[in-house]
């Protein structure tokens, strides 16, 4: 069953107010994905406390530097449950994991940050990693 709405809403806000687009449902992971070339940086967001701590304000921070990925886009795990499942199918081989930052380039991951490259580290450790990825990748 889904988390509530409310519960999740400051979760999405905080990524949808700094430039992310949601998909809520399979079918918008499909029309958004499907022909995209474009550099993507997508992220299963996730109610976790190292979503809250380091996942969401460490991919923000990422966002700061003159390189970064042309589109964002993010799923919520727990509560976009068909989303997040096709979006995961785009991220094989890599395990399901939430929170999770998937960077795409013509269609394909090029980098991932998986949960436990999350657990234990700062904000600032994960939009270091992202900006090298950006800085390789954009």
């Amino acid at each position: 069953m889904p988390y509530p709405e409310m519960l999740v809403a400051p979760m999405r806000a905080e990524l949808t107010n700094g430039g992310f687009t949601e998909l809520k449902s399979a079918d918008d992971v499909v029309a958004f994905m499907e022909g995209n070339n474009d550099t993507t940086l997508v992220m299963v967001n996730s109610v976790c406390g190292c979503a809250a701590g380091s996942a969401r304000p460490g991919v923000l921070k990422s966002l700061t530097g003159d390189k970064k990925p042309a589109k964002m886009v993010t799923v919520f795990a727990g509560q976009d449950v068909d989303a997040v499942a096709k979006i995961r199918e785009y991220m094989l081989p890599y395990p399901p994991s939430s929170p999770a930052v998937a960077l795409f380039k013509g269609g394909e991951v090029v980098h991932m940050v998986e949960r436990h490259m999350i657990e234990g580290r700062t904000a600032d450790m994960v939009a270091d990693n992202l900006k090298g990825a950006f800085a390789e990748h954009c």
